[in-house]
Formats: structure tokens, C-alpha cells, sequence
């Protein structure tokens, strides 16, 4: 005769197998896609010819794509569908950036070049970029939250910071830390294009 488990008996836990698992990480990958390129649903939408409720879905892990809808979203990324869809390694607890990886690149163009170097968690905490600045090259930003500074140090060439009205002018080896919740730039005042590495923290 069977027997009913009693009333304190836990549910049999539910094992989450290799389709849910790479479910969960589509949705989470999206949307740290979109999020550290400062895109909206919409960009997306528009990029990838993808719906908006769907990408809503998708992220909120609500939505099981198909291949079709999965590959025309790798390619608005500019990625191949095997690194949209890479699943870290649960055998290491080291976080790689590789250089060549363009979902880290947050800008380019002929007169600069951004890369994020800290991983993509760790945003609105503590970022950590290379910035390359052709001569004449600007990286110019509205202020960031109260309370925000920016630490950087000149790898090659010579850069202004500005901050508010505040000025200075660095050299190769030269660091500087100031507020970036006011209006600022760093601007390449050489003739050579110059290198930075560049910290942001928030409070």
C-alpha cells in the first residue's frame, strides 16, 4: 500500500539539465550585451530584427528562442553564435578577457578607441578601460552619478584632463584622479596617439 510523504517532507529537488542551464545564461549574456554597449531594447530590436517583447523574454528567461532568432542576435553583436552562447568553465575561477573579444570593445572609431578590461559584473562598481586616442582624439562625457571619480595613468603619449573648469596636462608615466560627476574629457594634446588606462569607481 502506497503511503502519502508527509506534510514536512521537502519537494524532490528539480536538477536544472543542459538546456535550462544554457537558457539561463542566453538570457543573462544578452543582457550584459546590451547593457555595457548602453543599449536599449529598442537598439537591439533594431540591430537584430528581433521584437522587442521577445528580447524581453529572452532576458527575463521567460522565452526559449530558436537557433534563427538566437544567430540573428550573436550577429547584431557582432559575435559568432559559439561565443554569444559560451558558457564559462565551472573548472576555473579565473575570469579571461581575451583582446580580440568585441564584446568587451565599447567604442571605436578612427579618432578613438575603448576597451573594457574589468568583467561585465562588475559594472556601475568599478570599470577598467584602455583608451587609445588618435592626435586630435577626444573622449568627452556627461557627469556620471554623484560622487563618481576617474583614475587613470598615460601609457604612451600626452593627454588633458578635464574636469569641470579644472585642467591639467600629462606625460607617459603621469596619473591623475579627479570627480566625474561634473562634465570632463580626456583629450590627446600630442602629436602621437596617446594610451591610457583608465578606472572609474562609483559610489
Amino acid at each position: 500500500m502506497k503511503t502519502s510523504p508527509a506534510a514536512s517532507d521537502p519537494p524532490a529537488p528539480v536538477s536544472q539539465g543542459p538546456a535550462e542551464a544554457l537558457h539561463r545564461h542566453l538570457g543573462g549574456r544578452v543582457r550584459e550585451l546590451r547593457t555595457v554597449r548602453g543599449w536599449s531594447l529598442e537598439a537591439l530590436a533594431r540591430a537584430s530584427g528581433v521584437s522587442r517583447s521577445m528580447l524581453s523574454q529572452i532576458e527575463r528567461e521567460r522565452a526559449n528562442p530558436t537557433l534563427a532568432v538566437t544567430l540573428r542576435i550573436a550577429r547584431a553583436f557582432n559575435l559568432t553564435l559559439g561565443d554569444l552562447l559560451e558558457m564559462p568553465s565551472a573548472s576555473t575561477s579565473v575570469t579571461v578577457i581575451h583582446a580580440n573579444d568585441r564584446t568587451y570593445h565599447y567604442r571605436s572609431d578612427r579618432h578613438c578607441e575603448l576597451r573594457t578590461l574589468s568583467p561585465l559584473n562588475l559594472e556601475k562598481d568599478v570599470e577598467i578601460y584602455e583608451l587609445i586616442l588618435q592626435p586630435g582624439g577626444a573622449l568627452r562625457s556627461a557627469p556620471h552619478f554623484q560622487g563618481t571619480r576617474e583614475f587613470l595613468t598615460v601609457q604612451r603619449g600626452q593627454i588633458r584632463v578635464e574636469s569641470g573648469d579644472d585642467l591639467e596636462t600629462l606625460n607617459r608615466g603621469d596619473s591623475a584622479s579627479y570627480r566625474a560627476d561634473v562634465p570632463h574629457a580626456i583629450v590627446n594634446a600630442g602629436r602621437t596617439p596617446a594610451a591610457v588606462f583608465l578606472v572609474v569607481i562609483y559610489q
